[in-house]
């Protein structure tokens, strides 16, 4: 196997190339740690800005309920204990504000502002009441959200803000306001942290007072992803997979948690990058692959252009023209050497192309030579014989057929016929065995009309229509007949087969016929001599190609076919 040889063009272009790589990947990598830590931080920071946008606004509502009880607690004040009419206007006033509900320091339900709703006479447990050991004043004291139990067919889901305040008398009263808890809950929900990243409250001690997944986390239907992990802590940390941030809440015990997904913060902004990293070093490559093979050309397109007319030569070596090739001093040289090397193998090539046709013709005129002359003696002596039994006309008739058959024989035997032609010798051959033998053979024809003026060697199908009487039809009993058709096979090639129902013939005659190793006995009289062998050999010499010939027959008195393969060409003058 021939070694596959590197060209000079491939080595310029792959050594720039691969300096140029593995500096863009070195590059690639430093910056792209770069970008990472930056983007890493970016997301820490992103995460503490939205804990602290949660926590401030949560805080700003939690400080509007410390002015409410501030306005409370005045107007407890100046009113001589009746706040009925404020917290009457504040709870139609403001939507968020389920209900007011009074306590004395044994805890009981003292007075209560619900607003269109009624308060039950009868109610099992009180869940707006934070019940502690002891209440500092001034400080608010925030529950766990619950369902509100006090009210009459009303169950709206709220947190209860609870406050110890003087009364009047001296006593002190807690003050607790019912709010919605969705109020609170939306300010959350509301901040994003990218697509997937949420918000949830604490309590100081972890419990979970908020979620936006609350109830899946109930059914155990989802874990929360910062379970296990230490959140007693203000700022922002990292695990393998989130970024934490967590704020405790000024004026209560809760506290914000923010969790964000490094995947998406960082990762999928990563990939990103690669991404696009990607698409510009494919870019640079492919520019650093165009310039280098541009210049690697500048060095070998002349070596190049001498190879390539080096392959036309030995494409087409008779037909070629040479162009010199132009570059460097030592290319023009090899380039003249080439051209003078062509010149002579074209010269030499020229003198065994004449040599070879010379020799062809010899050798033909030599086949063409093979003929048996005692045919036309005993044609003659037929033709005699038959003047002398019947009238002139007949007599005229015979042996006008065989003057054509002889003179088609003589004139032709070195030309190139159109099938019409050789379709005429046959008719005249047919026509001379039948007055012979009394019309024993039965002939017919089916013809391609736009395949009569092709061309085709001279004294081919007379010697196979003749093997067929001799060699078929002659040794079998009943009716002799022979059918001939000429035909298209494909687009340039057409056939011509002749049938007969004779004797058939066994695979291995068939086998030697075709390989010109079938040698019959010649009859001394009733053949011209040209034996199949001569018509297979003068055919491929015609045709330039060795299946010229197909012999078919099924069996002994199946009959035989002989089917001819031509070319489709005009007729030319010159010999074969």
């Amino acid at each position: 196997m021939k070694k596959q040889k590197t060209s000079l063009s491939f080595i310029i272009t792959t050594l720039v190339v691969g300096l140029v790589t593995l500096f863009l990947l070195w590059s690639t990598f430093y910056f792209f740690s770069l970008y990472v830590g930056s983007m890493k931080q970016a997301a820490h920071t992103s995460s503490e800005q939205a804990v602290t946008q949660a926590s401030n606004t949560i805080s700003n509502y939690i400080g509007d309920m410390q002015e409410i009880m501030s306005l409370i607690e005045k107007d407890l004040t100046k009113s001589g204990g009746s706040t009925g009419q404020t917290l009457e206007t504040l709870c139609s006033v403001r939507s968020d504000l389920v209900a007011v509900y009074i306590y004395d320091e044994q805890g009981k339900l003292v007075d209560s502002h619900t607003g269109t709703h009624t308060l039950k006479e009868h109610y099992l447990k009180d869940l707006s009441y934070i019940e502690l050991d002891s209440y500092s004043p001034g400080v608010l004291y925030l529950s766990e959200p619950h369902v509100e139990s006090l009210l009459q067919d009303y169950y709206p889901w709220v947190v209860s803000v609870l406050q110890e305040i003087p009364g009047a008398d001296g006593q002190k009263l807690r003050v607790v306001i019912d709010i919605r808890f969705s109020k609170i809950s939306d300010y959350v929900d509301d901040v994003g942290i990218g697509q997937h990243g949420y918000c949830f409250i604490t309590d100081s001690n972890g419990e979970i007072i908020y979620h936006p997944q609350q109830q899946l986390l109930y059914s155990g239907l989802k874990t929360e992803a910062t379970e296990g992990l230490d959140l007693s802590h203000n700022g922002s940390f990292e695990t393998e997979e989130l970024i934490c941030s967590v704020l405790a809440l000024d004026n209560c015990n809760w506290k914000v948690v923010g969790v964000s997904y490094i995947s998406e913060l960082v990762t999928a902004k990563e990939m990103e990058l690669v991404g696009n990293i990607c698409v510009m070093l494919t870019i640079i490559l492919l520019t650093t692959m165009v310039v280098s093979v541009l210049v690697s050309r500048l060095v070998t397109n002349p070596v190049q252009r001498l190879i390539r007319a080096m392959e036309e030569f030995e494409k087409d070596a008779a037909g070629y023209v040479y162009q010199p090739v132009e570059g460097t001093t030592e290319i023009e040289a090899l380039s003249q050497s080439y051209e003078h090397m062509v010149r002579k193998i074209q010269k030499l090539m020229k003198q065994v192309r004449q040599e070879e046709i010379s020799l062809r013709k010899t050798e033909l005129k030599a086949l063409q030579a093979q003929i048996n002359p005692h045919f036309l003696f005993n044609t003659l002596n037929a033709g005699a014989q038959l003047a002398m039994m019947e009238g002139a006309d007949r007599t005229y008739e015979y042996v006008q057929n065989v003057a054509e058959f002889f003179r088609y024989n003589v004139k032709k035997s070195n030309d190139i016929v159109t099938v019409r032609e050789e379709l005429e010798l046959v008719d005249h051959y047919i026509y001379i065995l039948n007055v012979r033998f009394s019309g024993d053979i039965h002939y017919g024809k089916e013809i391609e009309e736009d395949l009569l003026d092709s061309c085709m060697p001279s004294m081919i199908l007379q010697p196979i229509v003749e093997n067929s009487v001799n060699h078929g039809i002659r040794e079998m009993n009943g009716e002799g007949k022979i059918r001939l058709k000429v035909y298209h096979v494909d687009g340039d090639t057409l056939g011509i087969s002749i049938r007969d129902n004779g004797i058939g013939m066994d695979p291995d005659t068939i086998e030697k016929v075709l390989g010109g190793n079938y040698h019959e006995e010649q009859s001394g009289g009733g053949s011209n001599g040209i034996a199949m062998g001569n018509v297979i050999a003068r055919l491929k010499l015609f045709t330039q190609n060795e299946d010229v010939m197909t012999i078919l027959s099924d069996g002994k008195d199946q009959g035989t076919e002989v089917i001819l393969y031509l070319p489709i060409k005009e007729r030319e003058k010159t010999d074969v």
